[in-house]
């Protein structure tokens, strides 16, 4: 797209030269016809700067025209020559240039780009006229789209920066780009606050899982170690325990009560002793 930028630059500048001697208003209005009939010519504000196209609005009816014709040219769209008076007939090459000219001003709105839209704005009568609009204005590297001729309308993927600005313009465009701007910073400042809880969130589930594989971790060494308590059995005693002895084998922990000295003696009958 840049490329078709400097490609219209260098395109107007035999004309910005022809300027300095266009003495007469006539002169002048030859030139800008010249200048918006020539191809790969899309952008006219250096050539509207130059101080013999800008006499011509001082000039007669006949010729102070071709001024307001220029300027639309350079940021205007169809509609506003349609709307205009007293404006100089335009040749077909500058029809289809202004066209496509408009066609690059309404893609900045991708919400106006149905057939139905495009050929009222363009003032265009079939689909098959549009159409081949759209194909030019790609092969001119004006617009990259495609036709979506399923759904009627046209998908528009880039511009060239080929419009020049209308007097006026900057104070808007800085309003739209401050607003811009500080959508940005409160999208990010959102993002900014997402990222943080998700971390937060992260961190909580990590230390989760740590106290967890710390909890693991210990009752397995108690298990280890022969001092995991197995809880009561049924219709055991208060303070009745049972743990795991050295050999493996589960026995009554007698210690807490008298029932240790019981069995004892218990065994020692048993054994025959006395």
């Amino acid at each position: 797209m840049e490329h078709t930028q400097q490609k219209a630059l260098n395109a107007l500048e035999p004309y910005i030269l022809l300027s300095k001697s266009a003495n007469s208003p006539r002169a002048a209005a030859d030139l800008v016809t010249q200048a918006t009939s020539a191809p790969n010519t899309f952008v006219f504000a250096e050539l509207l700067q130059t101080p013999n196209i800008q006499s011509l609005r001082t000039s007669s009816e006949e010729y102070a025209p071709y001024l307001t014709l220029l300027e639309i040219f350079a940021w205007g769209t169809w509609s506003d020559y349609q709307s205009s008076s007293n404006l100089p007939s335009l040749s077909e090459a500058q029809q289809t240039k202004l066209r496509q000219l408009s066609l690059l001003t309404l893609s900045t709105t991708p919400s106006n780009l149905s057939y139905v839209h495009l050929q009222d704005a363009l003032d265009l009568p079939t689909t098959r006229s549009l159409e081949d609009l759209v194909i030019t204005s790609i092969y001119a590297g004006i617009i990259s789209a495609k036709l979506d001729t399923l759904h009627q309308r046209v998908d528009v993927f880039s511009v060239a920066p080929l419009r020049d600005l209308r007097p006026g313009s900057i104070p808007h465009m800085v309003s739209i780009l401050e607003e811009w701007d500080s959508r940005c910073v409160s999208v990010l400042g959102d993002l900014e606050g997402q990222v943080r809880e998700v971390r937060r969130k992260a961190q909580e589930q990590r230390k989760r899982e740590v106290e967890h594989e710390k909890a693991v971790v210990k009752a397995m060494g108690d298990v280890g170690d022969g001092k995991g308590k197995l809880g009561k059995r049924g219709g055991e005693e208060e303070g009745e325990e049972w743990e795991v002895d050295e050999r493996g084998v589960e026995r009554l922990r007698g210690a807490k009560r008298g029932g240790g000295k019981l069995f004892g003696t218990f065994g020692r009958k048993l054994g025959g002793g006395g």
